[in-house]
C-alpha cells in the first residue's frame, strides 16, 4: 500500500489512496470491528473517570476519609517544586521559559506547514502540551503570590506558634524518647488540615499533565519505532521540524516531571483513551465529508488489517502510560532517598 508521496513543501506527505466519501469504504466488517475497539475504549474510559475522579463525596465525608481517594488534590501541588528546598519561582520560570519556547516553535510550523498539521495527532499533542505550561505558568505565578503572602505573613507565625505550643504541652505528658515523634505528628496533620483542595483549574492542570505523559510517549514511540523506520527503507529524509515536534516535547515534559509535585494516579489513564478517541473520531468525520490523504497509514480503514491496527494502538496506549508511571515511581525513589528531608510530593 502506497501511503507516502514526495514533496516540494515537505521531505515526506502521505498521499491518499481511495474515495472515503463513498458508502463502501464506511458500511463493511472493518469499519464496524474498529468502532467497537472505539466505542469500548471510550466506556471504559468514562468507568474509571467516573468511579474515581476528584475527591470522592468531598462534601460529606470526613478530611480523613478524603485522603484516600485517588483523584484527590491540594491547591498547592499544582504549583510547588517537589524539594522544599526549591523555590517555587524556579519551576515558575521553567514553565514560563518552556510555554514560550513551544509557543513558537508551533507558530513556526504552522506559518512553515500551514494549518493541515493539525490532521496530525502529533500536532494535537504538541498544542495540548504548550496549553499544559501556559496553564501551568499562570498556575504558577499565582502560587508564587501565596507563597510569598505565607512566608512573610503573620497567619503562619500564629500558626507555627499554636503547634509548637500544642507540641510542648504533649512532650510533657509522654516520653522523651516518643515526644518528637508525636510532636512531628502534630505538626503534619495541622499542616495537612490547612491546605485546600484544588479547584477546577487545578484538577484541569492535573489531568492535561496525565493526558500529555501518554500521549507525549504514544506519539514519539510511534514515530521513533514505526514511522522513521518505513520512513528510511523508503528512502524519505526527516526535516528539522518533524524531528523538533517528537524530541523536545518529551524534553521539556520530563523537565517539569522532576521539579512538580503532581500525583499520577492510574485511573486517569481513562483520559489519555478519551485524547485519541476524540482524535480519531474526528478523523472519521473529516474523510467522511471529504475525500483527503490519512495522516497515519494505520488509521486508514480500506485495509484488511485496519482492525488489527486498530485495536494494535490502542493496547500501546497501556504500556506507553505505564512507562511514566515507572518514570514517576522513580522518581519518588530517587528523590526520596537523596533529598529526605525536603521531599514532598505525595507517593
Amino acid at each position: 500500500m502506497s501511503f507516502l508521496t514526495g514533496a516540494p513543501k515537505n521531505s515526506w506527505q502521505p498521499a491518499m489512496t481511495v474515495d472515503t466519501t463513498t458508502s463502501d469504504y464506511w458500511l463493511n466488517w472493518r469499519v464496524t470491528l474498529c468502532s467497537i475497539w472505539i466505542f469500548a475504549s471510550m466506556v471504559f474510559a468514562s468507568i474509571l473517570i467516573t468511579k474515581y475522579e476528584g475527591p470522592r463525596g468531598s462534601r460529606n465525608r470526613r478530611r480523613e476519609e478524603e485522603k484516600d481517594s485517588p483523584g484527590l488534590l491540594y491547591e498547592d501541588e499544582v504549583w510547588k517544586p517537589c524539594l522544599k528546598t526549591i523555590h517555587p519561582g524556579w519551576l515558575l520560570g521553567y514553565r514560563v521559559v518552556a510555554f514560550l519556547i513551544l509557543l513558537l516553535l508551533l507558530i513556526m510550523n504552522v506559518v512553515v506547514d500551514g494549518g493541515e498539521l493539525f490532521y496530525f495527532y502529533t500536532q494535537w499533542t504538541f498544542t495540548l502540551i504548550t496549553i499544559y505550561f501556559g496553564l501551568g505558568s499562570v498556575l504558577s505565578m499565582y502560587g508564587c503570590y501565596q507563597y510569598h503572602n505565607k512566608i512573610g505573613g503573620n497567619v503562619i507565625g500564629n500558626e507555627r506558634q499554636d503547634i509548637e505550643y500544642s507540641s510542648r504541652r504533649l512532650s510533657m505528658n509522654v516520653e522523651s524518647s516518643t515526644s518528637s515523634n508525636i510532636a512531628k505528628q502534630v505538626m503534619e496533620n495541622a499542616e495537612q488540615s490547612s491546605r485546600q483542595i484544588a479547584d477546577f483549574w487545578g484538577y484541569v492542570f492535573q489531568i492535561i499533565f496525565q493526558m500529555n505523559a501518554g500521549a507525549v510517549t504514544l506519539t514519539d514511540c510511534v514515530f521513533w519505532f514505526i514511522l522513521v523506520p518505513v520512513l528510511t527503507i523508503r528512502g524519505f529524509s526527516l526535516n528539522f521540524w518533524i524531528i523538533n515536534m517528537h524530541s523536545i516535547n518529551v524534553v521539556f515534559l520530563l523537565g517539569d516531571t522532576a521539579l512538580n509535585s503532581l500525583r499520577f494516579p492510574w485511573f486517569r489513564i481513562g483520559y489519555f483513551f478519551l485524547w485519541t478517541a476524540v482524535y480519531v473520531v474526528f478523523q472519521w468525520a473529516v474523510h467522511a465529508c471529504m475525500s483527503i490523504w490519512w495522516p497515519y497509514p494505520f488509521l486508514d480503514l480500506s485495509s484488511s488489517f485496519s482492525p488489527l491496527w486498530y485495536s494494535s494502538v490502542a493496547v500501546m496506549h497501556i504500556p506507553c502510560y505505564g512507562i511514566f508511571v515507572l518514570v514517576m515511581k522513580l522518581k519518588h525513589h530517587l528523590l526520596k532517598k537523596w533529598f529526605p528531608h525536603s521531599y514532598q510530593c505525595a507517593g
